[in-house]
C-alpha cells in the first residue's frame, strides 16, 4: 500500500529537483526525505529517482508514479472539501500569498468582502513575489496564491493546481521629465532603445514582461539599474537614472513629480494575474468563499 504523504515527498522532489531543497520546502530534514523515497520505492518496487551531481530526477517509473500522484493527491484534495462541507466548514483559517501590488489591489478588499460574507474565516496573508507564492500552494505552505503569469510558470491545464483568472493590466513607459518624449502622447518602446533601464531583477515575472516587451520591440534593454520595489525604480527615473516599465496599478498613490507616465504605443506590455489553489480544493469550503471574494475584488476594479 502506498501511503499518500510519500507522494507529496515525490512530487515535491520532482519540483524542486534536490533533495535538499523539496527537505526545506516541507519542513523535512534531507535525511527523512531520502528515507521516505527509499521506502517508497520498497513499496512500489521500482527504482523512482536518480541522483546526480547535479541534482535528483525521476526514473521512467517514476514519471509513470508522478502522473498518478496528481491525481491521487487531487481526489484527496476533493475528499477533504467535502468532507469539511459535511462539517459546516463555516469557519476556519485559510493562508494566502501575494505579491505587494496584489495585495493592495484585490486581497485586502477580498478581506474586506469576507468580514460581512463569512465572517468565520479568517485569512493569514503573506507577501511573496509572483513567482514564490505557487511553489508555496504546492508545498502545503499556503493555500491560496495569487501570482502573475511568467515564463516557466505552471501551464493552465497543469494537473498539480487550479487557477481562477483575476485581472490583467498594461505597464505605462515611465521617464523622467526632462527626457526627449515626455511631450508625448505615447511612447513608442523601440525609441527607448538606446536608454538605460530601471527594472526588477530575473526571475520577477515583471522582468520578463518589461524584456519580452523590449524584445519585440527589436531591442534589449540596458538595464543599469535593478529593484523589485516599483517605488524605488519611480524614484530612479525621476532622479534622471533611466527609463523604465511599470505596472499601472504599482503607480497608484506614487509621488510622479520628477516622471512622466505614458501609455506604451501599439500593443501594451500586459501582466496577467491569477489566483491558484492546489486541484481538487477550489470547492473547499474555507477556500471557495477566499476565491469568490478575489475574483469579486478584481472585477469591481
Amino acid at each position: 500500500m502506498i501511503e499518500a504523504r510519500r507522494l507529496h515527498i515525490l512530487r515535491a522532489v520532482a519540483d524542486h529537483r534536490t533533495v535538499t531543497a523539496a527537505a526545506a520546502a516541507l519542513y523535512l530534514t534531507p535525511s527523512a526525505v531520502s528515507q521516505q523515497l527509499a521506502a517508497l520505492e520498497q513499496e512500489t518496487g521500482h527504482r523512482l529517482v536518480e541522483r546526480s551531481a547535479k541534482g535528483v530526477r525521476l526514473t521512467p517509473a517514476g514519471e509513470i508514479l508522478l502522473g498518478h500522484t496528481n491525481a491521487v493527491l487531487a481526489q484527496l484534495e476533493r475528499a477533504e472539501a467535502e468532507l469539511a462541507a459535511y462539517g459546516a466548514g463555516s469557519a476556519g483559517t485559510v493562508t494566502l500569498a501575494s505579491f505587494a501590488t496584489g495585495i493592495g489591489l484585490v486581497v485586502a478588499p477580498a478581506l474586506a468582502r469576507l468580514t460581512r460574507t463569512a465572517p468565520g474565516i479568517r485569512v493569514r496573508v503573506q507577501d511573496a513575489e509572483g513567482d514564490a507564492s505557487l511553489p508555496m500552494v504546492l508545498d502545503r505552505q499556503v493555500d491560496v496564491a495569487v501570482a502573475v503569469e511568467y515564463r516557466g510558470a505552471p501551464d493552465a491545464d497543469d494537473p498539480r493546481l487550479t487557477p481562477i483568472p483575476l485581472y490583467a493590466e498594461p505597464f505605462d513607459a515611465v521617464v523622467p521629465v526632462t527626457h526627449r518624449l515626455a511631450d508625448a502622447p505615447e511612447v513608442p518602446l523601440a525609441d527607448l532603445a538606446k536608454d538605460p533601464w530601471i527594472g526588477p531583477y530575473p526571475g520577477n515575472p515583471c522582468h520578463d514582461v518589461v524584456v519580452l516587451a523590449c524584445e519585440h520591440a527589436g531591442f534589449q534593454p540596458r538595464l543599469e539599474h535593478s529593484s523589485d520595489d516599483f517605488r524605488a525604480v519611480v524614484a530612479l527615473a525621476s532622479a534622471g537614472a533611466g527609463v523604465a516599465l511599470v505596472p499601472r496599478s504599482a503607480l497608484r498613490g506614487m509621488d510622479l513629480g520628477g516622471v512622466v507616465v505614458r501609455p506604451v504605443d501599439g500593443v501594451a506590455p500586459t501582466r496577467r494575474v491569477f489566483a491558484a489553489v492546489r486541484r481538487g480544493a477550489e470547492a473547499h469550503p474555507l477556500i471557495r468563499p477566499v476565491l469568490d471574494a478575489l475574483t469579486e475584488a478584481a472585477a469591481v476594479d
